[in-house]
């Protein structure tokens, strides 16, 4: 897939500010401060398309931007940020489940983690929560370029592990938004899976 056009139409913060044209929409998914806009940007092609941050949380409404005006990239906010208040923490996972369970124009669900970190129960959650469920499912390990190619087969081996554990064979890509690594594959897939 090439990505020739990307553009911003909506944040929404409640079920009622979803668009509602019907277009496909691919949702990339990972606890705060993962790396998702920066990957948005990095596969777009486009620096500034997602705003990133050094500070977790900043992405706090359901990011829709429209691709070749033929589909959705939907950056979903990172779960598991501590500094927001319980109850947001709480209405953002409510949000968040019943997209993933009832959004009819939901294509796939990219879930970002980041390689330099083990997996937290929030994770595990969401690798257990998408088993079985109607909609694809592929993994994606975020910053690599970070480890050494030891620690970059360990955490790929960790996560592994984890899939295992449930029961679980998705996809499973390396990526960097930096060296650009994985972008192809992941493009790939999106192609795919629009067009399954």
């Amino acid at each position: 897939m090439t990505i020739n056009t990307a553009r911003f139409i909506i944040g929404a913060a409640q079920w009622q500010q979803l668009p509602t044209d019907g277009r496909p929409e691919m949702a990339f998914i990972g606890r705060s401060n993962v790396g998702k806009s920066s990957l948005l940007n990095a596969l777009t092609g486009q620096k500034n398309l997602a705003y990133t941050s050094k500070r977790p949380g900043k992405t706090q409404e359901f990011n829709y931007f429209l691709v070749n005006d033929r589909f959705y990239m939907v950056d979903v906010p990172g779960y598991g940020y501590a500094r927001v208040s319980k109850k947001k923490r709480k209405a953002w996972a409510a949000f968040i489940e019943r997209y993933l369970t009832e959004r009819v124009p939901l294509r796939a669900v990219f879930h970002l983690m980041d390689s330099r970190h083990p997996l937290t129960d929030l994770d595990r959650e969401l690798i257990d929560f998408m088993r079985g469920g109607p909609v694809p499912y592929v993994l994606a390990l975020t910053k690599v370029d970070k480890l050494s190619g030891n620690q970059r087969t360990k955490a790929e081996q960790t996560v592994r592990r984890a899939l295992d554990d449930v029961g679980l064979e998705v996809p499973l890509v390396l990526t960097s938004s930096k060296s650009k690594r994985g972008h192809h594959d992941l493009r790939t897939w999106m192609d795919r899976l629009l067009n399954a």
